[in-house]
């Protein structure tokens, strides 16, 4: 896990260094990517090091207000990349079906702007998600998840079966549905802008460009809706805990080695580096 948390914070520092450093990389996809980078420190850093500390306990615990924080930030953060890989995916089908008028349409103050409503955005919508679920726990006080997660504390609140559906959808359908069928969308139309390209040679060199997204897209949401949507039971909720570990860890972890091992600019900036 260690080793894991480390690589995770080199690899998505490296990513922002390298934007900042270099004029090349002062694009739109850049600059996005660097929001994911830092979104995938603060998620890693707001679980990681608490799953180190209790890992040298017998009796791993944690304050109330430590644990309602932590679910606070998970869900902001949670949302804030949700919203910003569909953001990334508008800004790529931009860029192939309007690629004169591109730099014009995604220049540096329109970046700023989307990414500011991004993040704004998820956080007003987690503080209506928290303000929501009821502050105080009632029976037992014991979670059966590595970390904070929603679905776990709301098991503890001593609300009614209503209130917990309401909240499971509310928080289901801002963070996962709504963004991931814009994403479909969006990549159902790359791919009529990729067929009206003559050579195989073409489609397969536009391809390579998205394919980093979507393979973080798919690894992203394909743990989340595993999580989130998939229904309860005892052995739900054992695998559960793997996958979130997964989820909120190992994927900020793939996030960068994918965007730079398969990505054809950060490869190129990559050996560039080395030489």
């Amino acid at each position: 896990m260690a080793a894991v948390y480390l690589i995770t914070l080199v690899g998505n520092s490296l990513i922002l260094v390298m934007v900042r450093v270099d004029d090349q990389l002062l694009t739109p996809m850049y600059f996005f990517l660097s929001n994911l980078s830092f979104l995938d420190i603060c998620y890693s850093s707001n679980s990681v090091p608490f799953l180190l500390f209790n890992g040298l306990k017998d009796d791993p615990t944690i304050f109330y207000t430590s644990c309602y924080g932590q679910m606070t930030i998970t869900i902001f953060l949670g949302m804030t990349e949700c919203l910003l890989l569909a953001i990334m995916v508008c800004d790529r089908f931009i860029a192939i079906s309007n690629p004169l008028c591109y730099t014009i349409i995604m220049n540096n103050q329109v970046c700023i702007q989307l990414a500011m409503v991004t993040w704004a955005s998820a956080f007003l919508l987690a503080i209506i998600l928290i303000i929501a679920i009821p502050a105080h726990f009632c029976g037992c006080n014991g979670i059966n998840q590595f970390t904070c997660e929603v679905q776990a504390l709301l098991k503890l609140t001593g609300s009614n079966t209503p209130v917990r559906l309401i909240l499971g959808l509310v928080i289901g359908i801002f963070t996962l549905p709504l963004p991931f069928i814009f994403i479909l969308i969006s990549y159902t139309r790359i791919v009529v802008v990729m067929l009206r390209i003559h050579s195989a040679e073409g489609r397969l060199k536009v391809f390579s460009t998205y394919r980093s997204h979507l393979t973080v897209v798919t690894i992203f949401y394909g743990t989340a809706i595993y999580m989130y949507l998939k229904p309860q039971s005892r052995e739900s909720q054992d695998q559960g805990k793997v996958i979130s570990a997964f989820y909120g860890v190992v994927t900020s972890m793939l996030n960068p080695l994918i965007y730079t091992l398969r990505n054809k600019d950060g490869l190129e900036e990559v050996e560039k580096n080395k030489q």
